[in-house]
């Protein structure tokens, strides 16, 4: 009990403080098809995803959902994620994935070895131009082939080559069923490019289109997404 009224306490004085500037958050991208880290997740041709978000943001701590729905109406995924900024460029994320509804519907269900769920522990920096993550996969139903834990990693790196396109380059590290590779390969190349078509005076819309490549499968994939 003594336990409860302290993180009620808590709780409490985090959404209340007037010392800190809390913000929610919330919005959605349409993108034609949905790729992650070079995986087509909506199949090998592709359907247009809407993929919306929100979050609430205190004093360096973010807390929020994402989520991927493709246009027929199959929710795809649903993530969590709780993220900290050690500083303005370094930031810790800890996300719980989870788009296995075809295999394991139960949202709710945890057991080990039966849990649809993917955990994995981010860190990340963002520069002025120069931008690097590693992300490794921990617990839930990242497995390999005999059942043991496959702690699939995967790292990438960007760079900023001019204020509205992007180039990266990601790979993951150790055999991974999830990248679908033996050992350490390449599986996502690209280029992106943002820009913001103006509506009207006041109202712009932000667009971007990604053209890129995975080498490992030997796949190439043209991304166009809008943000709304």
């Amino acid at each position: 009990m003594k336990k409860m009224k302290l993180l009620a306490i808590c709780a409490i004085a985090l959404f209340s403080s007037t010392s800190v500037m809390a913000q929610f958050s919330t919005g959605a991208d349409v993108v034609s098809s949905y790729v992650w880290r070079g995986i087509p997740q909506e199949g090998t041709g592709g359907t247009p995803c809407i993929q919306p978000y929100l979050s609430y943001a205190v004093s360096g701590f973010t807390i929020g959902s994402w989520a991927s729905s493709s246009f027929t109406g199959n929710v795809k995924e649903v993530d969590l994620y709780a993220s900290y900024a050690i500083t303005p460029f370094l930031a810790v994320t800890l996300t719980d994935y989870y788009y296995n509804f075809g295999v394991q519907p139960n949202y709710f269900k945890y057991d080990a070895g039966e849990t649809g769920h993917v955990f994995e522990g981010s860190l990340a920096y963002t520069g002025s131009a120069f931008s690097a993550s590693i992300n490794t996969m921990f617990a839930g139903a990242d497995k390999k082939a005999d059942g043991d834990n496959a702690y699939s990693t995967y790292a990438e790196v960007g760079y900023q080559i001019s204020p509205i396109a992007k180039v990266f380059v990601g790979a993951s590290l150790l055999e991974s069923a999830t990248y679908g590779n033996d050992g350490f390969a390449v599986t996502n190349i690209g280029l992106k490019v943002s820009k913001t078509i103006q509506i009207t005076d006041k109202f712009g819309l932000p667009v971007y289109g990604i053209a890129g490549a995975n080498p490992e499968s030997g796949n190439v994939f043209f991304v166009a997404g809008l943000t709304l």
